[in-house]
């Protein structure tokens, strides 16, 4: 069984390849012939390449939107979202001297700008932790402070009121770290761990009880700990976390049946994000997981649907399936698994790789529906959908999906299904010869060239 490479230890040492170019910037109106929509006409709004695009967040203003580039981090300029455009664009990422590699999330709150990394475990030589930048003006990022160096790798972090929520992944446990950044120079203040509250999942290989993603709302943070589940925990008092509850579709037992490739990678199980709507009622989360030659349930994840007006006492009410795919294993070159989404006034916007990205209402949470989707499985590899303002949302897209030839792009969407009420200058032409100039940087940077390297690495087991 193949070991997914997001969550594998590296071990590619001395590889430190660079850019071989800046940031793709041109502006494009393209879609590939492939691409699918519903309903009939729901397309992009505008795009715009950007070089190793993973997770991308929006500014408070609505208009800029940053962007983790994995050996670096971008911003984009979204006030008109048919001509998005790139405003300033830093990598490769140094800390003294040590590269700052596999740069896949990053968090904005205010003026204040979080660069995390890497995304996992590595023996070679390079920067583990973060940095805070200064985002007043988007065009020009500067840094504060002194980075942190915190020794572990940083898949995913989550900044708000001058707190910093990290998921500090190792194999002896996987807590959440809080650190006080109010004053540029970072203070940890307090943590929580799976294993100091339920011993016994240090039993389990530490990838399949992994604290992939943390969400804070309302003094609760929301961590998806992969097939532990979603722990819901108390932040109120961020010295002393305290623990809620948790959402879970599997057990330690059934974990532990299973092989640890198959633990890590199919379902059930693989909480890999987890959020909740503005009202902190509704809770999603998100199962990333691939086809295994397993018993059911055995395919792609989808998104389920909690209610938790009670956090002590979260309830199930429904699930979003994956879109299909020819091939849903994880070498099968078209991941359509649930990834990033978030939810807002009513509506789900949700992104699932080359499956595209879809909006749901939501009103009612119990029967959810689906109201567009738009997917062009050549080209797109979607990592996260944000909500810009009332009209627009965004979705990056990802060169980082093995064997696939997907592209590293911001791209925007309407908010509205309708076509004919959204604010599109029309049907998006085709541009000859971009794909090729895109595809050709999505392999270009030194942590996209570790990922393939340890893709090929995998291979040959």
């Amino acid at each position: 069984m193949q070991r997914r490479e997001f969550l594998r230890t590296s071990g590619a040492a001395g590889v430190a390849v660079a850019l071989s170019e800046a940031v793709l910037t041109a502006t494009t109106r393209a879609t590939a012939a492939a691409a699918e929509s519903t309903p009939d006409g729901y397309e992009p709004l505008g795009r715009v390449a950007v070089t190793g695009a993973a997770e991308a967040v929006v500014g408070d203003d609505g208009e800029t939107v940053y962007l983790a580039t994995t050996d670096g981090f971008a911003t984009v300029d979204i006030s008109d979202p048919s001509e998005p455009e790139l405003l300033a664009d830093r990598f490769p990422l140094e800390v003294g001297d040590t590269p700052f590699r596999e740069i896949l999330d990053v968090k904005v709150d205010g003026d204040r700008l979080v660069v995390a990394g890497p995304a996992n475990q590595h023996e070679d030589d390079v920067f583990h932790g973060f940095e805070l930048y200064d985002v007043s003006d988007p065009a020009d990022p500067v840094a504060v402070g002194e980075p942190y160096e915190t020794g572990y790798h940083i898949h995913n972090c989550f900044l708000a009121d001058d707190l910093l929520y990290v998921v500090a992944n190792s194999e002896a446990e996987n807590p959440l770290v809080i650190f006080d950044v109010s004053d540029d120079d970072a203070e940890e203040i307090g943590r929580w761990s799976l294993v100091e509250h339920e011993p016994e999942w240090q039993e389990l290989y530490w990838l399949a009880r992994y604290n992939h993603d943390v969400y804070v709302h309302d003094e609760i943070a929301y961590l998806a700990h992969w097939n532990a589940g979603t722990y819901l925990i108390d932040v109120s008092d961020p010295t002393d976390p305290e623990y809620v509850s948790r959402v879970s579709d599997t057990d330690l037992e059934e974990s532990l049946a299973l092989e640890d490739s198959e633990a890590q990678m199919g379902l059930p199980g693989n909480d890999h994000y987890s959020a909740v709507d503005d009202t902190g009622d509704l809770l999603a989360v998100g199962r990333e997981a691939w086809a295994t030659g397993g018993d059911e349930p055995d395919g792609p994840g989808g998104i389920d649907l909690y209610d938790v007006s009670d956090p002590a006492n979260p309830d199930s009410l429904a699930s979003i399936d994956a879109p299909s795919a020819d091939d849903a294993s994880y070498y099968g070159e078209e991941w359509t698994t649930a990834h990033n989404f978030e939810l807002r006034e009513d509506r789900l916007y949700s992104s699932w790789y080359q499956g595209g990205v879809k909006i749901h209402d939501v009103s009612d949470p119990a029967e959810p529906e689906e109201l567009a989707h738009w997917r062009d499985t050549d080209t797109a590899g979607f990592w996260t959908a944000r909500v810009a303002d009332s009209e627009t949302f965004v979705a990056s897209s990802t060169p980082l999906i093995p064997g696939a030839e997907t592209e590293g792009a911001l791209y925007t969407f309407p908010t509205d299904p309708d076509p004919d009420s959204s604010a599109s200058g029309g049907p998006l032409d085709s541009i000859p010869g971009f794909t090729g100039a895109a595809g050709l940087a999505g392999v270009a940077g030194g942590a996209v060239a570790l990922e393939w390297l340890r893709r090929r690495d995998d291979a040959d087991r």
